[in-house]
């Protein structure tokens, strides 16, 4: 077989493979087959769960779910005559409004000097990213072992100034330990967006600001931090979701939502209830009112808050 020849039958089955596959391009089954896997993962890990939730939350099961009994709305309304249950839902409130805006606040902070022309620019973005890698346990251990009353390196200090500090007895204390874990935990991925869209920003556009008179503080509320809103909502949207559940671990590990329920969030009641406690109705009838708030705060945000974003 010659040369010209075997060209020819390697661009003829290049046309072929090019025209298959326009074909397929143009099939009416490509969206479908390209968004098939992602639909799978949701349902089978979201869906499929919350409905099961849904429907055990109307049913009075055993310790070991094998009896269950229809028993309509008693779960929700032997849950909403706890004075617990509201305790837990001030104590979220406390608790996710703190860690939010420090966690928002002290990450924007930080990027802002990260953004500037610094020599160990590379050195300080490295460690800032660093407690992302952490898990939420881990680091609530961390923190623990650090502010333990008779072991931490820093709880000694603290007795010395006066501070008779024990967060295994104080609620306050346990709170205060609580929501550092968390804000330190979460400011690593705060940071990673508010240094893009920092980077983002056209620098030309803050040199015009300082060359109209505009000083640091002005040009960042009038030009930097509008520029920022729409990575400032998608992060106080994430940061809420990240309060509500992802600091589960967190409590877990340092406090187990004590001393006498102190630190006993939404999430880690419907854990103790449930797991801890065996009553598995009124643990899904929790999971369910949790995740109907954290629906309703998110939609909250995206027709109000998103009002003020300038995309």
């Amino acid at each position: 077989m010659t040369n010209a020849l075997r060209q020819s039958l390697f661009l003829s089955l290049i046309w072929v493979c090019m025209e298959k596959s326009a074909v397929f391009n143009r099939s009416k089954l490509l969206p479908y087959a390209l968004l098939a896997p992602q639909l799978i993962i949701t349902f089978v890990f979201f869906y499929w769960p919350a409905s099961q939730a849904v429907l055990q939350s109307f049913k009075r099961e055993d310790a070991f779910g094998l009896v269950s009994e229809f028993v309509g709305l008693e779960n929700y309304q032997a849950l909403f005559a706890q004075p617990e249950y509201y305790k837990a839902m001030l104590t979220t409130l406390i608790f996710s409004t703190l860690v939010a805006a420090l966690s928002l606040s002290i990450a924007l902070l930080f990027a802002t000097q990260a953004d500037k022309n610094l020599k160990a620019a590379p050195v300080y973005k490295t460690f800032m990213i660093w407690p992302y890698a952490v898990a939420p346990a881990v680091a609530g251990v961390l923190w623990f072992f650090i502010f333990h009353p008779s072991l931490g390196t820093l709880a000694r200090p603290l007795r010395g100034l006066g501070l008779d500090w024990n967060p295994l007895l104080n609620g306050n204390h346990a709170m205060t330990l609580v929501v550092m874990s968390a804000v330190w935990k979460q400011i690593a991925y705060n940071f990673l967006f508010f240094l893009a869209g920092l980077q983002s920003i056209p620098k030309s556009v803050i040199e015009a600001g300082a060359i109209d008179g505009a000083g640091p503080m002005r040009r960042f509320w009038t030009i930097i931090f509008p520029l920022l809103s729409p990575t400032t909502f998608f992060l106080l949207v994430v940061n809420i979701v990240y309060v509500f559940f992802d600091t589960f671990g967190i409590i877990d590990a340092v406090t187990g939502g004590g001393p006498a329920g102190a630190t006993t969030t939404m999430v880690y009641k419907v854990y103790a209830d449930g797991r801890l406690g065996g009553d598995l109705g009124g643990s899904a009838a929790q999971s369910v009112v949790l995740m109907v708030i954290v629906i309703a705060l998110t939609a909250v945000q995206f027709k109000y808050v998103e009002r003020k974003v300038q995309y």
